[in-house]
């Protein structure tokens, strides 16, 4: 898995190591932006976009 920069989002993180696209965030982002206050990771689950161990690495290796 792609090396995480400590400065990166979740969604510029999955684009970059390949496991989302740009439409892919775009559409998480525009549910958030309609309303939704879920974190971009719980919709991407939601979506089928990613597995629940690519958002647990992620918070993991962000300290979050």
């Amino acid at each position: 898995m792609e090396k995480i920069n400590s400065d990166e989002k979740i969604g510029e993180w999955l684009v970059r190591a390949g496991i989302m696209s740009k439409d892919d965030v775009k559409s998480v982002l525009k549910v958030q932006k309609e309303g939704n206050d879920s974190l971009f990771g719980i919709i991407a689950m939601e979506f089928g976009l990613i597995e629940p161990e690519v958002l647990i690495t992620f918070a993991e290796v962000k300290g979050l």
